[in-house]
């Protein structure tokens, strides 16, 4: 994420904390940040499991860059949200809902760029309606090809047969209407 960042803004400044005395530095980077002259928000996934402060620091970003009529881009790269005590404690599944109601509410234009793993419910909080494109080598699932596999119980060879038939390619993304289309990286 920091490598999209850095080669699509000139300058950043971040916008650290939930406003409830948390904060995802490891799983969510937020803020503002300047592209060719103009103001954009964003937030962006870094790889890891994201923590509800990261979730609840996103929709504090999306809603205010709406009320300043800020154009708001997501990077999506994850394996979920995380879904660990601690994390059940501070309430993910809340601040993952709380998220998905801002992205949906913005009237200010979002648009996702999915960079690496969209996995399940706590990538699709950062997609776009509408608006999100993805790179040749990411994917959205629901569920990974293993695990789905061994839900099944299939063999560790039936992996990729797994794997086709979730359809979580860039290509079949876009040919199921999830993403707009495919776009290089940096």
């Amino acid at each position: 994420a920091g490598r999209y960042l850095d080669a699509y803004f000139t300058r950043r400044v971040t916008l650290g904390g939930d406003r409830c005395g948390g904060a995802d530095p490891d799983g969510m980077l937020c803020g503002f940040g300047a592209h060719e002259g103009r103001t954009v928000a964003y937030a962006a996934q870094t790889g890891t499991a994201t923590r509800p402060a990261g979730y609840r620091t996103a929709a504090r970003l999306v809603r205010l860059a709406d009320r300043l009529g800020i154009p708001v881009l997501t990077l999506v790269d994850t394996p979920g949200a995380a879904n660990d005590a601690e994390a059940e404690r501070q309430a993910v599944g809340p601040a993952v809902a709380d998220l998905f109601g801002a992205m949906a509410a913005a009237r200010t234009p979002v648009t996702s760029l999915l960079i690496g793993e969209g996995g399940s419910g706590g990538a699709l909080a950062l997609a776009a309606p509408g608006a999100t494109w993805a790179t040749p080598d990411s994917y959205f699932s629901v569920i990974a090809p293993e695990l789905a596999a061994a839900i099944l119980k299939r063999g560790p060879d039936e992996v990729r047969p797994t794997a086709d038939q979730l359809r979580l390619r860039p290509q079949d993304l876009v040919e199921l209407g999830v993403i707009r289309g495919v776009l290089q990286g940096p």
